[in-house]
């Protein structure tokens, strides 16, 4: 998998995860914690984004 097609990778998984962020602070049944955790994962894309885009 070249560069490019990780980076675009990444960033549909970010998207993603933005979308069940989106969805999970509307619904009453995710607690913090779950929120917490998608908001990490979606940070840790993001960094590993920005550092693909500099390199690459």
């Amino acid at each position: 998998m070249s560069i490019r097609e990780h980076l675009t990778e990444l960033e549909r998984r970010h998207a993603t995860l933005e979308k069940e962020l989106e969805s999970a602070k509307h619904h009453p049944s995710m607690d913090e914690l779950e929120i917490g955790n998608l908001k990490r994962q979606k940070l840790k894309l993001k960094d590993e984004i920005s550092r693909l885009r500099v390199t690459g």
